[in-house]
């Protein structure tokens, strides 16, 4: 039980525009970050956005960054979303779709459809995202077209320092200190790519507020070979 506990106040903080690290995207950075205003105002010329990036290279982040910023009026979705999430809905007026050369056939009818809504509509958004440039896209010609019609960014990941100074906010962000040599280390030992390394310092925290310890080098190399003891007569 008290295991159970310290693995529930491990939570990732939100994604905000606060806590991403611009490094060589800040023209995108800046453009969704004042995208709620201009929407609220009505003086958004560019309603139609696409990022296009590697795994790991922030354009999630950023999506959902928006999503936070706008509130319940957004509505962020994915390849796993169910068909009726990309129905328009007047509540709405930021539809977010990350990966979106993943979107099955009939997804992507709808998410044509959601596309033309929105830029009816002076005060909507539509923000997609996807793994490659809208020309390269696996897509319907019309959706595909659709998506190159806005702004494009190509969202960079970040480099060696970039990725041990993302490391070290979200580690405060999350109440922990880490030894200056932990993040040279995850970056040296392990993934590369910003989900990978979040996905551990998450763990990270968890082990560390198992083991009330300070997340060290030495803690980080108990963790990776820590197996938990068999739960007690045979019981999950």
């Amino acid at each position: 039980m008290i295991q159970q506990l310290y693995l529930d106040l491990g939570t990732p903080p939100p994604a905000t525009f606060d806590n991403f690290i611009v490094g060589p995207n800040r023209e995108a950075a800046q453009t969704l970050a004042d995208l709620p205003a201009e929407l609220s105002s009505g003086t958004a010329r560019d309603r139609g956005i696409y990022l296009w990036g590697a795994v790991g290279s922030g354009r999630t982040h950023l999506m959902e960054a928006l999503c936070h910023a706008m509130g319940p009026s957004a509505r962020y979705l994915r390849p796993n979303s169910p068909l009726a999430a990309f129905t328009f809905d007047d509540a709405s007026t930021v539809y977010c779709v990350d990966d979106s050369d993943n979107l099955s056939p009939t997804q992507q009818i709808a998410a044509f459809n959601l596309f033309n809504e929105t830029r009816a509509r002076p005060h909507c958004a539509f923000v997609a995202a996807g793994s490659q440039p809208p020309v390269d896209m696996p897509l319907r010609e019309d959706l595909r077209t659709r998506l190159g019609w806005g702004l494009v960014f190509h969202i960079v990941g970040l480099d060696d320092d970039g990725k041990k100074q993302a490391l070290q906010n979200a580690a405060r962000e999350r109440g922990l200190q880490l030894a200056t040599d932990v993040p040279a280390y995850l970056l040296t030992h392990f993934e590369r790519d910003m989900s990978s390394l979040m996905a551990l310092l998450d763990r990270l925290d968890r082990f560390s507020m198992e083991q009330k310890r300070a997340v060290t080098l030495p803690l980080l190399r108990q963790m990776l070979t820590h197996t938990d003891p068999a739960p007690p007569d045979g019981k999950p």
